[in-house]
């Protein structure tokens, strides 16, 4: 069975636990890279990764991002949106509708 892992800092992603999902706690992009080439070798079908971390790591995500899992999909963390996961989501439904569709 797949599962649902979401990596940040503590206090962007220790809500997510509540809900169940496996949560792993970073707080620099060295430890954030660790973590996201551990995982993804493991059955994980989704990946949230909060944007802050996010940013040093485009080459590791666009290695994923033509694959059907892990789906790595960016997060606000607690200082807010960077604008990340609403450029990626718009790149996503490009590539899948084969036009800007906004």
């Amino acid at each position: 069975m797949y599962k649902i892992a979401v990596i940040g800092d503590r206090d962007s992603v220790l809500a997510f636990k509540a809900l169940g999902l496996d949560v792993y706690f970073v707080e620099t992009a060295e430890e954030a890279r660790a973590v996201l080439h551990r995982i993804v070798q493991q059955e994980y079908a989704v990946i949230y990764l909060t944007e802050q971390l996010a940013t040093p790591l485009q080459s590791e995500i666009a290695r994923h991002k033509d694959t059907a899992i892990p789906a790595i999909i960016l997060i606000p963390g607690k200082s807010g949106s960077l604008g990340l996961a609403e450029a990626a989501l718009q790149s996503a439904v490009e590539r899948a509708v084969g036009a800007d569709i906004s």
